[in-house]
């Protein structure tokens, strides 16, 4: 966290230098009441000019106090503002450095709470927190200093009631660390099952399921709910009592008390008590502003970690004497993957085991299999999603991770189940992998996808905003995302099951596209439907993490095993679904 606060860290030791200006000055109040007490009490006529002179400087005390708190925290404050431009920066930039397969392990919620939340919860600790820290530690020692000047036993008495509240707020915060990371655990939990119930909110309500589909938001927001109460509870018992430790009329008695003593006794003046007093009975507003800040501090400080934690996370290496691949072939050798552990997961979980296969340039290869074989981790390995823990891709014989980025993507483009369109205008969209086209390519690429007369129907055609005039089904999407891999016009093309969630009219659509997007590139697929890729040159069973076997359509259901079983339930299925519309059709 030190090194996170680095770059303000001159700013604000500046304003908490400022600080102790503004509070030495505070203490010059108390001082012109005694001695304006002492001049007025004195034998004889009154010295006005005396009086007006103290006056004068009194009043000077307080605007200084003012002038110089009001620049401590001005500094602080611009600091604060700088510090959360360079964060944002800093993140965004980290944010694209990261592997792609990181975001598929982390909820949109979590980025977004590390982005937006705790960027600004580091408010209090740059802008507040060192000044005011300063101002509740300096002040008093101030004071009790001309407690002690005016005579010692009037400083030890203006604190005889704080060294009990000091012991009470020690049992408050002896675990409170842990307690606030358990905190901010759950607000984290809540704000992730609030972006999924809000992202699947249309199908759940479709199906009849919302009671069931928001239980995890109620029962994160239930266990935070118990974790708070059985945190706050005792605390604020416990701080009900250490209060009265520091209230005005427990700290006045003591000091009117022990004041009479010294008073009669002869050690010190009436005036000196009323000084002391005083001065007593504002210590407890600065100790009040450090316990009460307690909390804030502690979220603040939490919200640097994870910042802090984000920053930290390893990115994609990248080398210094990038190559460039020669040809377009992909060969895949001797491959493990191990997904690195999550939250409440210890060890990771191994998805690819010496996998190897090869993709010829210009070939369709397809891989096939069981959910959680490993398809979608293998054919993401191919843009860099993330790399192998041991053996190597290689494009055009260089390894991917010898590839510069921008070199890579310029090679392989993919088009996902998972579409993702940016709050930007359709065109903008489809330019996404190639931002110098002009509108005659995105018009081409689009009429090759089949959604150049969709796009023409928006109220501003191409123009049209993402989300606010343009509202695309599942289908079109894919089929802008396709649109999108057309005008990007890479060599090697990585599908994941692109007509997954697409309707009978789309997925024809979609099937279109693809065909003239696979043209002559070199193809790795992922499909469950087997009817889709029997044309494929290469067909990939993978299983548990292996391959079980690879040929031709033909090869593979000759030789029996995993891909046979597949294709048998893959008739059967379209059987009975053709045996079903065939009975539609008979009722009309």
């Amino acid at each position: 966290m030190r090194e996170l606060l680095e770059p303000v860290r001159t700013r604000t030791l500046l304003g908490q230098a400022i600080q102790l200006l503004a509070s030495a000055a505070t203490v010059v109040p108390f001082i012109g009441i005694v001695e304006i007490g002492r001049t007025l009490l004195a034998p004889g006529p009154v010295d006005s000019g005396r009086v007006w002179l103290i006056v004068l400087i009194v009043g000077v005390g307080l605007a200084a106090r003012a002038l110089f708190g009001f620049l401590a925290l001005t500094v602080t404050h611009f600091a604060d503002l700088d510090l959360q431009a360079q964060l944002r920066v800093r993140i965004a930039d980290k944010l694209g450095r990261l592997p792609l397969g990181w975001f598929s392990r982390t909820s949109s919620g979590a980025v977004r709470k590390s982005v937006q939340s705790d960027v600004a919860e580091l408010h209090y600790l740059v802008a507040h927190a060192n000044v005011e820290a300063t101002a509740a530690a300096v002040t008093p020692l101030f004071a009790l200093a001309y407690c002690f000047v005016l005579d010692w036993r009037l400083g030890l008495l203006a604190i005889a009631t704080l060294p009990l509240y000091a012991l009470a707020y020690a049992w408050m915060a002896r675990d409170m660390t842990a307690q606030m990371a358990r905190m901010d655990a759950g607000v984290a939990k809540i704000s992730a099952t609030i972006v999924e119930f809000i992202a699947g909110v249309s199908v759940v309500k479709t199906f009849g399921q919302v009671g069931k589909a928001h239980r995890r938001f109620v029962d994160a927001a239930d266990e935070f709910n118990d974790d708070f109460s059985g945190y706050i509870g005792p605390m604020l018992r416990l701080e009900a009592v250490s209060s009265i430790f520091l209230s005005a009329p427990l700290i006045l008695l003591v000091n009117l008390a022990g004041g009479y003593w010294f008073v009669d006794s002869g050690w010190v003046e009436p005036i000196e008590l009323v000084g002391s007093t005083l001065i007593a009975m504002v210590l407890p507003t600065a100790l009040l502003t450090v316990s009460m800040a307690v909390h804030t501090r502690q979220q603040a400080s939490g919200a640097a970690q994870r910042i802090v934690d984000l920053l930290g996370e390893p990115e994609l290496p990248t080398t210094d004497s990038p190559k460039s691949p020669v040809g377009h072939d992909v060969v895949i050798e001797d491959v493990d993957f191990t997904y690195p552990p999550r939250l409440g997961v210890s060890a990771g979980v191994k998805a690819l085991d010496g996998v190897s296969l090869r993709l010829p340039a210009g070939s369709l290869t397809a891989l096939v299999g069981p959910s959680g074989s490993g398809k979608s981790t293998l054919a993401t390995l191919l843009p860099r999603f993330g790399d192998p823990d041991s053996g190597s891709v290689r494009i055009g014989g260089v390894d991917v991770r010898e590839i510069a980025s921008s070199e890579l993507y310029r090679h392989v483009g993919f088009v996902l189940q998972d579409v993702q369109l940016l709050s930007t205008s359709v065109a903008d969209n489809i330019r996404l992998g190639r931002p110098d086209a002009t509108d005659d390519d995105v018009f081409a690429a689009a009429r090759a996808a089949n959604i150049h007369d969709r796009i023409l129907e928006l109220p501003n055609g191409y123009d049209t905003i993402v989300g606010v005039g343009a509202h695309f089904s599942g289908g079109e999407e894919q089929r802008v995302s396709i649109a999108r891999a057309l005008l990007a016009d890479t060599p090697i093309l990585v599908l994941d099951e692109a007509t997954a969630f697409a309707d009978p009219e789309s997925e024809a659509q979609i099937q279109e596209a693809i065909s003239t997007l696979v043209a002559g590139r070199t193809v790795l697929v992922i499909a469950h439907r087997l009817g889709t890729i029997t044309h494929a040159d290469n067909i990939v069973v993978l299983d548990g993490g292996r391959v079980v076997g690879q040929g031709t359509h033909a090869d593979l259901v000759s030789a029996g095993g995993v891909y046979a079983a597949m294709w048998a339930s893959y008739q059967a299925g379209t059987s009975r679904q053709d045996e079903e519309i065939a009975r539609q059709e008979a009722r009309r």
